[in-house]
């Protein structure tokens, strides 16, 4: 989608009509066929009036009726097929959208997602997509409904002068007024959006993480906070409501009293005798028939100004600064040596270390914090703020993000599942014999529990099964993708012992002559580490076998042990 205009100067609307305008301009065509035929009615009935029922003549009025018919007949016709078009430019310009933001948020470079949670996101990507996207089939109703305006007016030119001047010298005041209606309504309408994608976004958290706030008993702190996003999110769509309604019934006031004008100087020419009763009719009637247009003026109004407030929060997911700039390069062969230079940043404080190819090392960490900046520089998600991390002796700022994780698989600790089966899952790490990583990662022995073995479905982010079985699934999935460089994350936390010491022998020998980095303080993997590195106040303070450092250092002992 690009990065023309701000945020919000509509440029994200501005670009999804333009690539429509084709479908746009053909649903104009029809739609302004259809406004054309409805504005002909009154016309034709007036003139059946005048020259078949006052004169009596049945030729005329067979005449006439036919020609109305034919009017109704070829209206009808441009409004099916301009709805028809209209939609699918709707629906094009949505999924153009849909498929631009998950670009955005699957990009490499990261960014999009900084400051919104995932159900902000969704409602980012639906709500906010379908409002913006609809203004394609609904700019052809306006552009119609002011080429009705204008046909009304030119016909009742011919009818009478004065009722044809007051219409197009009326007109534009009005559609004035409305566009100045509709911008308070414009305002809260962004408000309103805002406060619904926070409360999206607390609700998924709170999903997500259902298992943790009943762990640690706090489901009422949980509801507290939902509920307050909820009031705040109901409050901004109340005030939204009574906006819109103010505005509604103002537009119809608005209309109203023009109209009312319209008929008071037609019935006062009719009395006067300047026009026929047929023009009469067709004044009233083309009165009547503009209700259509304005009316739909006024709505279309209400439709984009909401559309553009939707267009805003999309704007800034596409136009999101990336968290990591640069890389181009692309990757030969990766032997897997890694290297961590005065790395600052996070917790880490001047981290230096190397990992030599074919290397199973663990590194653990006094501080948490220290573990997550860690995986987050060696995964990309963030470049540190002094020093440099390598790959065979390339800085990765200088390799390409999408080269660099087929290079450097980083597996979390809360890795996801997906909708499948336990197969499918390990298989998205890649293709082929799935039983050495499936045995290494002890999935073997939980399938023989499962239902259908491999086969067992998988429910959405994996809830079906428990947070054991998912860690498993989740290292059998990295270790069956065999990256030259693989980073784990406490990828073993919520197994048994008997299972996690199975686990590192599995590790150990799936992962043999391939570069293994382990951040986690497990015993059984500790205990297969070629070295461990301790890392303590952002620095390594210790490094060897992991019995040694039980035997010599205080620190590391105390933590392992506690």
């Amino acid at each position: 989608m690009g990065r023309p205009g701000s945020p919000t100067d509509g440029g994200v609307l501005r670009r999804s009509v333009l690539a429509q305008r084709g479908r746009i301009a053909a649903t104009s065509a029809l739609f302004i066929g259809h406004q054309a035929g409805e504005a002909l009615v009154p016309l034709l009935i007036g003139v059946v009036l005048d020259q078949a029922i006052t004169t009596g003549d049945a030729g005329a009025l067979a005449f006439w009726l036919a020609v109305l018919a034919v009017d109704f007949l070829l209206l009808s016709s441009c409004y099916r097929f301009g709805a028809r078009v209209g939609l699918l430019a709707g629906v094009r310009a949505d999924r153009v959208l849909r498929l631009a933001l998950a670009a955005r948020v699957l990009d490499g470079r990261g960014g999009a997602d900084a400051d919104l949670p995932p159900g902000a996101l969704v409602s980012i990507a639906t709500a906010d997509v379908r409002r913006t996207a609809m203004v394609n089939y609904l700019l052809p109703h306006g552009i119609a409904a002011v080429v009705g305006v204008v046909v009304a007016g030119v016909a009742l030119l011919t009818v009478s002068l004065p009722l044809g001047l007051l219409i197009l010298l009326g007109t534009p005041p009005v559609m004035l007024l409305v566009r100045a209606l509709s911008g308070p309504l414009e305002r809260r309408a962004a408000a309103q959006q805002e406060q619904a994608a926070q409360a999206a976004g607390v609700g998924t958290d709170l999903v997500r993480g259902v298992r943790v706030v009943k762990g640690l008993g706090a489901e009422r702190a949980g509801v507290s906070r939902y509920r307050a996003v909820s009031r705040a999110s109901l409050a901004a769509t109340l005030h939204t409501s009574r906006a819109e309604a103010g505005y509604s019934g103002a537009v119809i006031a608005v209309n109203g009293v023009f109209l009312a004008v319209v008929a008071l100087v037609g019935g006062g020419l009719a009395a006067a005798g300047e026009i026929t009763a047929g023009n009469l009719v067709s004044a009233v009637g083309l009165a009547q028939f503009l209700l259509g247009p304005l009316g739909t003026l006024g709505e279309i109004t209400a439709s984009v100004a909401a559309g553009r407030a939707s267009a805003t929060r999309i704007a800034k997911v596409l136009d999101a600064p990336p968290a990591v700039t640069g890389g181009g390069a692309g990757l030969g062969a990766v032997a897997g040596r890694v290297g961590l230079t005065g790395v600052t940043g996070g917790r880490l404080a001047g981290l230096e270390l190397t990992v030599e190819p074919g290397e199973l090392v663990c590194v653990v960490t006094a501080d948490p914090g220290e573990a997550m900046a860690l995986r987050r520089f060696l995964g990309r998600e963030a470049d540190p703020e002094e020093g440099r991390l390598t790959l065979d002796g390339t800085p990765l700022t200088d390799i390409a993000p999408d080269a660099l994780r087929t290079a450097v698989l980083v597996s979390p600790h809360d890795a996801d599942l997906f909708e499948g089966t336990v197969q499918d899952n390990i298989l998205a790490g890649g293709s082929g014999d799935v039983s050495a990583a499936v045995r290494a990662a002890q999935v073997d022995r939980m399938a023989a529990a499962l239902p259908d073995g491999l086969a067992t479905a998988v429910t959405e982010r994996g809830r079906s099964l428990s947070g054991g079985q998912r860690q498993r699934v989740a290292l059998a999935r990295a270790l069956h993708a065999d990256p030259p460089v693989l980073v784990l994350h406490d990828p073993t936390t919520a197994v048994d012992a008997v299972t996690e010491a199975a686990i590192a022998a599995g590790l150990r020998d799936v992962r043999a002559g391939r570069t293994t980095i382990v951040l986690c303080s497990s015993p059984a993997l500790l205990a297969v580490a070629d070295r461990v590195v301790y890392v303590e106040r952002g620095t390594v303070t210790a490094s060897g076998e992991h019995a040694g450092l039980l035997r010599d250092h205080e620190g590391y002992r105390e933590l392992i042990l506690s």
